[in-house]
């Protein structure tokens, strides 16, 4: 894709983000960002299940190396790590930042600093981690960062649990989506995050991703540049359902979808509460679900997790 500039750029030029920063402002009035629906006011100070009133929290940012190779290249991904999270799952990973509130407050002004001096770091891409809740602060961000240079795909690096009429406000933002689709199993959903239509809400907000931006792109360096990397964590005895959702992908997204299938789920935070999820998942899992995918049509698959399994 030679020349290529990202979607937000001529969004900006357009003078179409400003009307979108103030419909996401609106939004967050009776917050229904997010498929939670918490409807409190969040201008006024009040906070629903993310605990983030106006302002985002950051808990971290900096180069990372430790995503895929489409995103990491040779200079690493620029994350930003939000603090809190809409979908909360009980063995989360980052517990003390997605659970415990581990981060700071910043100002919009702040936000788009960081994506400036990401960007400066020579990074591939500007890596939005748990943003589902934080959408009106990025666009705001964005309308500070555009007109003093940032010109980085940006990525929308989210648990699956999206809105699609939020997501319709990011059309002509985001050029790359990696969503989750984390569980197919309802009641797995409502055990793991008290999110029983999680899979339903997962598959429609991946058609309208997939509806903005197709299937991953890369550069001539490998390098992503627009479309969707799905993620997909591999948990114990198959209580993420591999199958099933590799064949909703296949069947009714597409079988060119860039799909990690990642080995590494420990048990973190309160997974301990459930029996199943209170140990590692063996290799038969890890290879039973790579060989699902592979059998639903799925070969599109990201290799560099398995030079990085440890059992």
């Amino acid at each position: 894709m030679a020349n290529f500039e990202p979607a937000y750029i001529e969004t900006f030029k357009k003078g179409f983000l400003a009307p979108k920063i103030q419909q996401a402002r609106e939004i967050i009035k009776c917050c229904t960002l997010c498929p939670r629906q918490c409807k409190v006011d969040r201008t006024s100070g009040e906070t629903g299940l993310c605990k983030t009133g106006e302002r985002a929290y950051v808990s971290s940012f900096n180069a990372h190396f430790g995503e895929e190779d489409p995103l990491v290249g040779t200079y690493g991904s620029g994350t930003i790590f939000f603090t809190h999270c809409n979908l909360r799952c009980i063995f989360c990973q980052n517990y003390d930042i997605s659970h415990l509130g581990q981060g700071e407050e910043i100002s919009d002004e702040q936000l788009a600093d960081i994506m400036l001096w990401l960007q400066n770091k020579r990074c591939h891409n500007i890596n939005f981690v748990t943003p589902s809740h934080v959408v009106p602060q990025i666009l705001s961000a964005l309308a500070v960062a555009v007109p003093k240079g940032l010109s980085l795909p940006l990525v929308y690096n989210t648990g699956g649990y999206d809105s699609v009429d939020t997501l319709k406000l990011l059309d002509g933002v985001f050029d790359i989506y990696m969503p989750d689709f984390k569980f197919w199993d309802p009641a797995i959903a409502k055990a793991t995050c008290n999110a029983e239509n999680y899979p339903e809400v997962a598959q429609q907000a991946l058609l309208e991703m997939h509806r903005q931006t197709g299937d991953l792109v890369m550069d001539d360096t490998g390098i992503a540049q627009r479309g969707i990397l799905l993620r997909h964590l591999v948990l114990p005895s198959g209580l993420s359902g591999t199958r099933e959702i590799m064949r909703f992908i296949a069947r009714r997204v597409s079988k060119n979808t860039y799909v990690n299938i990642m080995p590494q789920y420990r048990p973190c935070g309160r997974a301990g509460e459930i029996k199943a999820l209170s140990v590692h998942p063996s290799n038969t899992d890890f290879e039973t679900a790579l060989q699902a995918a592979e059998e639903e049509g799925i070969k599109r698959l990201d290799r560099r997790r398995r030079r990085f399994m440890v059992f």
